[in-house]
């Protein structure tokens, strides 16, 4: 007779992938990085986003100002090195931090 062992169990399951936090995107930006960030926080590629918006935009304005707060409601992702904030982008930061309580600050 042929003994027939059971499937082994898992001792230890694996945990589940964790997500990154969802915040703007400082590589992978064409406006702000909201689209960049929303991709990297589902795994949805960061294009269909863009059209998403995009779409919402044209089916009657929301995409615009969707992306708009996103952009002062999002965290901004930390700066790279060799990297300085544009103005615009300095100014989506003092929104966040007045909204959310959050500080932020620059990098010496």
């Amino acid at each position: 007779m042929t003994e027939t062992l059971p499937p082994p169990s898992p001792s230890d399951p694996q945990p589940a992938p964790e997500r990154p936090r969802l915040r703007r995107s400082s590589t992978d930006r064409m406006a702000g990085g909201v689209c960049g960030g929303l991709a990297d926080h589902t795994g949805i590629d960061p294009v269909l986003w863009r059209v998403g918006f995009v779409g919402l935009t044209v089916a009657g304005g929301v995409g615009f100002w969707l992306y708009l707060l996103l952009w002062v409601l999002l965290p901004p992702a930390p700066d790279r090195a060799d990297e300085t904030p544009s103005p615009l982008e300095q100014l989506a930061r003092r929104l966040n931090a007045a909204l959310t309580g959050n500080r932020w600050t620059a990098p010496r």
